[in-house]
């Protein structure tokens, strides 16, 4: 039988969709990308903010088509949509057969096999529960770089944010599992191992009674075939100097960091439950640069939240000017149900938003092209993602780029290279975000 699987949302959700393959894989199912050929259906779905809950629902829509037509035999639902929605989306979408929650994605073969036998259920789990199934995830990003999920769930309980109702609290996954997992992606052609969790830099506190993402880098280093570790979502007021230390000593551990900071302004800050204020996101900024001069900086912004003032968007404006962010992006405030944000008074017209992420976003790309200028001359270390169509060049990400959401570089050359492959490579042009090179 063949399956489909739509994965939405996050890296994370992401891991959890490999995770089902894994299983579905170990089975004997075979994948297919064509929901014209798919026996079964799997959406795992994101609900982190309304686009994102639309995208689920229209693929769930889309997919129950296929299902209505007789082409399909099953749909499944899973992820955060499904842990949100879960009877609702049994009652409004009658051709979906079970859903699955964010904590049951390790029951996917009982569900296949009750939606073959005709059963229509919702598989939920203790919302804290943490599923560590021994199976090998199914790696789907081409297999030179994998997302290493360290830890589920959220313990910050910002006002705007609903992952702790539907991801549960903090939980960190035991280091001597994470080690094993890497070795494997490792065995299996992985290079660069990317850390995520809602919150990377909390990792080990529930279970080694202190923060210990320093402890896991160390371990991490120590694996043969991978080259690079790169480090994502940590909260600016959680890094430590032992994680400080890691990144200058430990050569794997790329000088990148993503630091979701939100706002700059106290008040909006305070508003958004955040734990900051300006002056001190001011300070670790500074640390990291002073410490790791060629750091780079990634961050994420929330313009139009309830109650921002003109004055108040304008200090974030100044604040965006003068760290000069290597890499930042910008959501429009998305009032979400059950969050004490989406009740707040003076909400934000989406006019008024758009034009407020426009401006962030337009001040960004002038300093974004600026940098951009000023690796011209450098060599760098470039990881190959594969080969231009029709010419002879290739494109590739530097330590400063993350898949999917930062710049690439071109590189010109009639050499034959395979993707995963490393090289060295002057910097020669820069075009916007991107950059230009050639081999040395």
């Amino acid at each position: 039988m063949k399956i489909l699987f739509i994965s939405l949302g996050c890296d994370k959700n992401l891991v959890d969709t490999e995770v089902m393959l894994g299983l579905l894989a170990s089975r004997g199912y075979e994948m297919t990308d064509d929901e014209t050929k798919a026996d079964i259906i799997v959406v795992n779905t994101c609900c982190f903010i309304h686009d994102a809950k639309e995208e689920s629902i229209q693929n769930i829509l889309e997919m129950a088509e296929y299902k209505k037509e007789g082409k399909a035999k099953a749909l499944i639902v899973t992820g955060c949509l499904a842990q949100r929605y879960r009877q609702e989306i049994l009652d409004e979408i009658p051709e979906v057969d079970e859903v699955l929650g964010t904590t049951a994605y390790d029951q996917i073969l009982d569900a296949v096999d009750a939606a073959l036998a005709g059963e229509h259920s919702v598989m939920v789990e203790d919302v804290n529960a943490l599923p560590l199934p021994k199976t090998k995830r199914l790696v789907t990003t081409g297999g030179h770089f994998a997302y290493l999920k360290i830890a589920e769930g959220c313990d910050k309980h910002c006002t705007y944010c609903i992952i702790p109702k539907i991801r549960g609290n903090f939980r960190s996954v035991p280091m001597e599992r994470l080690v094993k997992e890497a070795e494997e992606l490792a065995e299996q052609g992985v290079k660069e191992l990317i850390l995520v969790a809602q919150e990377t830099t909390l990792y080990g506190k529930d279970i080694y009674g202190e923060k210990s993402l320093h402890r896991l880098l160390r371990e991490l280093c120590k694996i043969s075939g991978i080259r690079w570790i790169r480090i994502l979502y940590c909260y600016p007021e959680e890094i430590t100097d032992e994680l400080i230390r890691v990144m200058k000593e430990e050569p794997k551990v790329c000088h990148y960091l993503d630091l979701p900071i939100q706002h700059a302004d106290d008040t909006v800050l305070k508003r958004m439950g955040r734990r900051t204020s300006r002056q001190e996101l001011t300070d670790i900024i500074g640390k990291l640069r002073k410490e790791i001069p060629d750091i780079c900086l990634r961050t994420t912004l929330i313009t139009g939240f309830p109650g921002e003032t003109k004055a108040q968007h304008e200090e974030l404006m100044e604040f965006i000017d003068e760290m000069e962010f290597d890499r930042l992006g910008v959501f429009t405030y998305s009032p979400e149900e059950d969050t004490p944000a989406a009740a707040m008074p003076d909400q934000i017209d989406e006019e008024v938003k758009k034009e407020r992420q426009a401006e962030l976003m337009e001040l960004q790309q002038e300093i974004a092209f600026d940098n951009a200028q000023d690796m011209v001359g450098r060599e760098m270390l470039v990881m190959i993602e594969g080969k231009v169509a029709d010419e002879n060049a290739y494109v590739g990400r530097t330590y400063r780029d993350a898949p999917n959401v930062d710049g690439l570089i071109f590189i010109n050359t009639d050499a034959e290279l395979l993707s995963g492959d490393f090289a060295r490579v002057k910097v020669t042009g820069a075009l916007d975000y991107d950059l230009i090179g050639e081999l040395l």
